[in-house]
């Protein structure tokens, strides 16, 4: 009887083998969370289908030559910095100063702050109890030719894109008109993608120059400040006048 392990003796060795136990798998976790974040450097998949019978899903890494994906990058840029929504919250979303901010993760601290300056932001943003009432769309011309590089100047990476702005404003009346923007990107790519940007600007590009051309010259026509060329005190109700789609 004196080889007989006591029940309190037994159980004691059995909760030392548990707890040894998850002390091990704990650390061997801790070890391989810390190897999995933060990403250094997301790497980019694109999903890909063919609308065939046979339906084949494939996986590819992404190309050396990112010329396709800066252009897709600019043109969505551009919408998402012009582009108002029925509503409100949505287009706040895109343009807060927050992580979530679909702007300030794609554009340089300059670039944001003449973006927070403009007239159409501090109205969207204004301590109004009254809605808006206001819609604003970017249509691009068909086809490819809504962005080219900019070849005026050797500049790299910069990009012409052509598009109409077209604002819906109930005390206004409508507004349209034709732009071309020089849009310039600054690459990050020899650093980390922030953490927090990561959902919103994967590819790591900012948009360090945002200016409107005119006859290929720069001029201060910025498509959220054409508010400040209307007169409210005329108080008029057919504002055609205001239609200068050219």
């Amino acid at each position: 009887m004196q080889n007989r392990i006591e029940p309190p003796i037994l159980v004691s060795r059995l909760m030392t083998f548990v707890m040894a136990t998850s002390v091990v798998v704990l650390v061997v976790l801790i070890i391989t969370l810390d190897k999995m974040f933060p990403l250094n450097r997301p790497q980019i998949f694109f999903l890909r289908s063919q609308m065939v019978d046979n339906k084949e899903l494939s996986l590819t890494d992404m190309p050396e030559d990112l010329d396709w994906y800066k252009r897709q990058f600019v043109r969505e840029y551009v919408r998402e910095r012009n582009e108002i929504s029925e509503n409100l919250a949505e287009t706040k979303f895109k343009w807060d100063n927050t992580t979530t901010g679909v702007i300030r993760a794609r554009s340089t601290d300059d670039v944001f702050e003449k973006f927070g300056q403009t007239d159409l932001v501090n109205l969207v943003y204004r301590d109004d109890t009254q809605p808006l009432d206001m819609v604003c769309t970017v249509t691009f011309p068909a086809g490819s030719t809504s962005v080219k590089p900019y070849v005026k100047e050797q500049k790299q990476d910069a990009y012409v894109v052509e598009f109409t702005y077209q604002c819906n404003y109930s005390q206004v009346g409508k507004y349209t008109k034709r732009y071309n923007v020089l849009v310039t990107l600054e690459s990050t790519e020899k650093e980390a993608v922030k953490w927090s940007e990561r959902m919103e600007n994967p590819l790591g590009f900012k948009v360090s120059d945002y200016v409107v051309l005119r006859n290929q010259v720069p001029v201060d026509d910025d498509p959220l400040n054409w508010i400040r060329k209307i007169d409210f005190s005329e108080n008029q109700t057919d504002l055609e006048q205001y239609d200068v789609l050219y």
